[in-house]
């Protein structure tokens, strides 16, 4: 199957086009403060991007660390509002539940989204377990497209391994969707996270980064990047995903074995590539 990949656009060459060129600041709003959610808002708020975070359990539960570099905590409705773009950290069986939520923003704003289904968080989803990409799952949930991206990297990673750009080990994000503005910006962001921004094509195509493939959470370049996505086996992921996660699950509580916070890319590369 090939793959639908195409090459690496670097920051300065992403303009939002959905944004006055002339404003550099962008207004995003992220559902979920879980390790993603929490890194997604300290980075982008960081680089001075107007960032308001809502959970679950309302604005008072989110911890001041999350909000350290100028994120606001706010409701979910109110991180939504004339939000340019919205990202949702939240597991993928909670999508639903925020589609009323996001029914209600404007076509023209980017959504992204950074869930993966693991069955035994999100209970089992005939569709997806029949061969439905997950992006694809998700944009009928939500009733409008969205770019995939940050799903493809473990949260320790996300964390501590952000490098400037032009550095030789950066790590690389894949990132898919269908429309180029959802794309186009949704890159832009992940290069202002700290990681190398890597066009892995249409949502069609992202079961590539999906759990059991080999980009998924091995901390790849973007040299690797391109072989990783063609070399990915759509029949393959879900033994491979389940396969790790009962790794883990194994040594998870036994003082002994106890995984370390580089295990989890260590055992991805041993299994998935």
């Amino acid at each position: 199957m090939p793959c639908g990949c195409r090459h690496h656009v670097g920051r300065d060459h992403l303009p939002y086009p959905s944004l006055d060129a002339r404003r550099s600041t962008v207004k995003i709003g992220i559902l979920g403060v879980g390790h993603i959610g929490k890194t997604l808002t300290q980075r982008l708020s960081a680089v001075g991007h107007d960032v308001k975070v809502a959970n679950s359990r309302g604005p008072h539960t989110i911890e001041a660390d999350v909000l350290s570099s100028g994120g606001q905590a706010v409701t979910a409705a109110e991180a939504v509002a004339d939000a340019d773009v919205v990202i949702l950290s939240i597991p993928l069986n909670r999508l639903p539940q925020v589609a009323p939520l996001i029914a209600g923003v404007p076509a023209g704003t980017v959504v992204i989204d950074t869930s993966n289904y693991y069955p035994a968080r999100d209970s089992r989803i005939e569709a997806i377990d029949a061969g439905q990409v997950e992006s694809l799952w998700v944009t009928e949930q939500l009733g409008r497209p969205v770019a995939k991206a940050w799903n493809a990297i473990g949260s320790h990673s996300f964390a501590i391994k952000s490098e400037p750009a032009g550095s030789p080990d950066r790590i690389a994000i894949p990132v898919a969707a269908d429309r180029d503005q959802d794309r186009q910006v949704a890159m832009a962001l992940v290069e202002d996270t700290g990681f190398d921004a890597f066009d892995a094509g249409t949502l069609a195509d992202s079961w590539r980064q999906q759990p059991g493939a080999p980009c998924y959470c091995t901390d790849l370049s973007r040299q690797e990047m391109p072989g990783a996505l063609a070399a990915a086996e759509v029949d393959r992921l879900p033994r491979r995903r389940d396969l790790a996660v009962a790794a883990i699950q194994e040594r998870v509580g036994d003082a002994t074995t106890n995984p370390d916070a580089g295990y989890g890319v260590r055992l991805n590369r041993v299994l998935f590539m």
